[in-house]
């Protein structure tokens, strides 16, 4: 206990703050999606949440296209230039452009998708209220103020917003045929925010007009991590809708709810990745022992947090299914104690792999490692749904979780600049 207790010692200033506000945003997250999911679930039947299940689930990844990891990169740029305005504003410039252009692509990488996949091109109206949602997702500029360590406000405009979008949903979302209407408000209340955000950042550093160099320079800038990001949704975010292209969206339904259930309790980590990857990156730079020693108590306590809560989940499984999907979800219960395992996978990968490693600059070999595990996920889809069906994508996400935990000793362990042996030599 000694460690988590140690790690609670440095949550003073700054830090305590933007994690207590990182908790307020995740609330929102995970929280408000947890208050309509019950409604949802009943409203929409096992086809119909599966239907916006598949189509969410494509714009989760959409959207990572459109933030192209510049919640890491542009996050420790902004964190190594905070007393540069003009830098501050170029880096705005930069990310604002570069989301402008992948924006455009997603759009086009949408229509050619729904030419091809039947389940995208048999509801038109949801699966485009789904790309508008996942462009209005990425546009979000949190990550200035992330990197600032100043997250109070922007945190309350998030929340205030997503609120709106939940208040929009039991207001207007009455049958099967309306479901698109959830993913269109949750869109509105994300451009909302962002746009109000986008305005303080200018006014603290003052505008730059996007060019087109500009935007290829935040291109080039965050290629690595956006890699990254692109190769773990391969087996988190893309789960439904990898399953999606195999059985009906009935079975999908069974899946999403499980793994929504599960994985809620994965926001409890969000806010401590977000608090210390730029405390990380600063200490890595200038005290790398001290950066090893955080980075050892950030893995223990996110360690046994995940165990925690991983069993809870199987204890607790068929109490959850009854009480927030209700009757016609049944399925779900065997699928939720399989996907239990992934918390304590998750929780250990994302201290070593998110926080050590991107904070040391080894983004390629976490991506190497991330590469490998969605197409590990992919694979292990392919075979083992057609046999197992929704059972079968639930193993194949936690075998490719498991990949990532011990590729990421092992390389880590191999160079010597694990957390537990000093971090080795000076980050690059």
């Amino acid at each position: 206990m000694a460690q988590p207790l140690r790690l609670l010692q440095r949550l003073r200033g700054p830090t305590g703050q933007n994690l207590l506000s990182l908790y307020g945003v995740t609330a929102a997250n995970y929280l408000f999606p947890l208050l309509t999911l019950p409604y949802l679930a009943r409203v929409l039947g096992p086809s119909g949440f599966g239907a916006l299940a598949i189509v969410q689930s494509l714009g989760q990844y959409l959207s990572l296209v459109v933030e192209y990891g510049f919640g890491l990169s542009a996050t420790r740029e902004v964190a190594r230039s905070r007393e540069d305005r003009a830098r501050l504003a170029q880096i705005l410039a930069e990310v604002l452009g570069a989301r402008l252009l992948l924006a455009l692509a997603v759009v086009v990488l949408a229509y050619a998708l729904g030419l091809f996949v039947p389940a995208l091109r048999a509801n038109p109206a949801l699966f485009w209220a789904g790309v508008f949602w996942a462009v209005a997702l990425g546009m979000s500029p949190v990550w200035y103020f992330q990197g600032q360590e100043r997250l109070r406000k922007v945190v309350i405009l998030e929340v205030l917003a997503k609120a709106l979008g939940v208040a929009g949903i039991f207001a207007f979302v009455r049958s099967p045929d309306e479901a698109h209407r959830v993913l269109l408000l949750q869109g509105l209340a994300a451009l909302l925010s962002s746009g109000v955000a986008w305005g303080w950042a200018w006014r603290e550093v003052g505008f730059i007009l996007p060019t087109p160099s500009s935007a290829l320079r935040g291109l080039r800038s965050g290629f690595s991590l956006f890699f990254f990001r692109a190769a773990v949704s391969l087996y988190t975010s893309a789960n439904a809708f990898i399953l999606g292209l195999f059985v009906p969206a009935q079975q999908v339904g069974y899946y999403a709810g499980a793994e929504r259930l599960t994985k809620a309790l994965l926001a409890l980590f969000e806010p401590i990745n977000r608090t210390f990857l730029p405390r990380l990156s600063h200490l890595a730079r200038h005290n790398l022992s001290q950066a090893a020693r955080l980075a050892q108590l950030i893995v223990v306590s996110m360690g046994l947090l995940g165990l925690l809560f991983g069993g809870g989940v199987v204890l607790l499984a068929p109490l959850l299914v009854h009480l927030l999907l209700g009757p016609g979800f049944e399925p779900a219960i065997p699928l939720m104690r399989i996907l239990a395992l992934l918390l304590p996978l998750i929780a250990v990968n994302l201290a070593l792999g998110l926080q050590w490693m991107v904070a040391l600059g080894l983004d390629r070999a976490y991506n190497y490692i991330t590469v490998g595990a969605g197409l590990l996920n992919i694979g292990f889809a392919i075979v083992l749904v057609p046999l197992f069906f929704q059972s079968g994508m639930a193993w194949a996400v936690v075998s490719a979780e498991a990949f990532v935990a011990m590729a990421l000793v092992i390389y880590l362990h191999h160079l010597g600049k694990a957390p537990w042996q000093g971090g080795g030599i000076a980050p690059r």
